[in-house]
């Protein structure tokens, strides 16, 4: 049996990736604009985290999920980034707010290595 928090960091993937699909237009908005067809990519970022979410919940299938978690983590650092740079992408958060998404994706990094 997984740990409860593996579990929790499923879930809180596959509801972040079926988000995307609920409301693309956020994350069209927040996507940088030398990333390619913005709206196919919301579609494929929130399918993956999805995919990575349901793979971290099966004990044959974790490191796979872990990697790929890790992956589009560090591939997000992006968008965080475009955010700090970009009054429109900020969507009226605060800028320390945008500042503390950096190292939360560390953390979140190193919560996904857990089950690697």
């Amino acid at each position: 049996m997984l740990p409860w928090h593996q579990y929790l960091f499923g879930l809180i993937f596959i509801i972040a990736g079926a988000n995307h699909f609920r409301a693309p237009k956020i994350y069209e908005r927040i996507m940088p604009p030398y990333i390619p067809q913005p709206k196919l990519m919301v579609l494929l970022s929130g399918i993956a985290e999805m995919l990575g979410g349901l793979l971290l919940l099966n004990s044959d299938t974790q490191s796979v999920g872990a990697w790929g978690i890790i992956a589009m983590l560090i591939v997000f650092f992006t968008v965080h980034i475009y955010m700090l740079q970009n009054e429109k992408a900020a969507m009226k958060l605060p800028k320390w707010v945008l500042i503390l998404r950096l190292p939360l994706q560390f953390a979140l990094i190193y919560w996904a290595y857990l089950y690697v």
